[in-house]
């Protein structure tokens, strides 16, 4: 492995933060990142050597990417593995993780059924076309989520079903979609372990521990405030799926602690996630560095913790989409330890993801200062 100027490029589909973050990470080391992205001046752009402009699905922006990468990756699952694996294998480029690996995730029902072929725990879950398929999941298992198997993501596509519902209603509010209804899981906490896949290597950050609500990731605290032997199952469970998994890069492991202490896996992300932002302040080397080196074939970086890290999510508080102006940064800046991420996305929308804060501890702050300050911080940001 050489080092030269102009270094490679790396092409990855998806323009949105995760691209911004992975093209700033990429800097460092010398290695330039092309976007393809429907929406022009995506945020990744302004970091970007350069974007394509052009829909996730469409084959000559994909092939085009391509031809000026020498590899590529994706940052969103709406990427098309069958694009992906024909651009790849026209521009004699690799493409990781393998395109493979997201036709699996990008189906919910596929995914849980290789995970269960490969005797790791999920929650109990049935296939549902219709509402009889639905009435008899529910009867079968009780109060369950039904998910819509492809699309969905930060509660989209995702509804609550117990037992007496309407039916049909709740299978128009996910759009009448195949889905799948998995039993609801009165879990403990949530967890997620950030995984990597390298050429011949693997590591995992340490396990976090996640708050969502309305199914958004609020914050996640780093390292969970789980006991020594959870952790240790979630990273064992996190490293069954690796071993699952086809491609190198980054892999988004969510689980659920049960009360009895049993680890099961939510869902996997093919790529950097949400869960893991902590990184680029709390570990030797972020989420976004180790997918870059990963997908590139290089060595990968420790995934130590420097520091117990706190992450509060940005969203948009507005009833309505509008200009993006967020007020209250001077008091972020000023908080000792923390750090503000700007996605630069143009407008705002009710719950959109627009920023994070890390916060670090300064002094002897504990976790639970921290993720006081954290909350008080975000709470101070406004889009109003």
């Amino acid at each position: 492995m050489r080092l030269t100027s102009p270094g490679p490029t790396l092409g990855v589909v998806g323009g949105g933060q995760l691209g911004r973050m992975l093209a700033e990470a990429a800097g460092p080391l010398g290695v330039a990142v092309v976007v393809l992205d429907p929406t022009p001046d995506c945020p990744a752009a302004t970091v970007a050597r350069d974007q394509v402009v052009a829909d996730f699905d469409d084959p000559d922006g994909v092939r085009e990417l391509a031809e000026r990468a020498d590899a590529l990756t994706f940052e969103i699952e709406l990427a098309d593995p069958d694009l992906l694996a024909e651009a790849a294998a026209t521009a004699d480029v690799p493409v990781h993780p393998d395109p493979e690996t997201l036709r699996v995730i990008q189906d919910k029902l596929v995914q849980k059924r290789r995970l269960r072929e490969r005797g790791i725990p999920v929650p109990e879950f049935r296939e549902v076309d219709d509402a009889a398929d639905l009435a008899a999941a529910v009867e079968d298992l009780g109060a369950v989520m039904l998910k819509a198997r492809e699309g969905g993501y930060d509660g989209r596509g995702n509804v609550p079903v117990d037992p007496g519902d309407d039916y049909d209603a709740k299978l128009d509010a996910i759009g009448n979609r195949p889905a799948m209804a998995e039993a609801f899981v009165d879990f403990e906490r949530e967890l997620s372990v950030i995984g990597v896949r390298g050429t011949d290597e693997v590591r995992a950050f340490p396990v976090g521990e996640n708050v969502h609500r309305e199914e958004i990731l609020r914050t996640t605290v780093a390292p969970a405030r789980a006991s020594k032997a959870v952790r240790e199952r979630a990273r064992a469970v996190a490293g069954d799926v690796l071993d699952a998994m086809d491609g190198r890069g980054v892999y988004g492991i969510e689980l659920f602690e049960h009360p009895d202490g049993a680890v099961s896996v939510n869902e996997i992300a093919p790529r950097p996630h949400n869960s893991g932002h902590w990184t680029i302040e709390g570990a030797v080397a972020s989420q976004f560095e180790q997918h870059v080196r990963a997908v590139l074939g290089w060595p990968l970086g420790a995934a130590e913790l420097r520091d117990p890290t706190v992450m509060v999510n940005v969203l948009g508080d507005v009833d309505e989409p509008r200009p993006a102006e967020l007020s209250g940064v001077p008091d972020v800046l000023a908080s000792p330890g923390a750090h503000l991420h700007w996605y630069g996305k143009r407008e705002v929308r009710p719950l959109r993801k627009m920023g994070h804060v890390t916060l670090t501890p300064t002094g002897d702050e504990d976790v639970g200062a921290l993720l006081a300050r954290g909350r008080d911080l975000r709470d101070g940001l406004s889009f109003r």
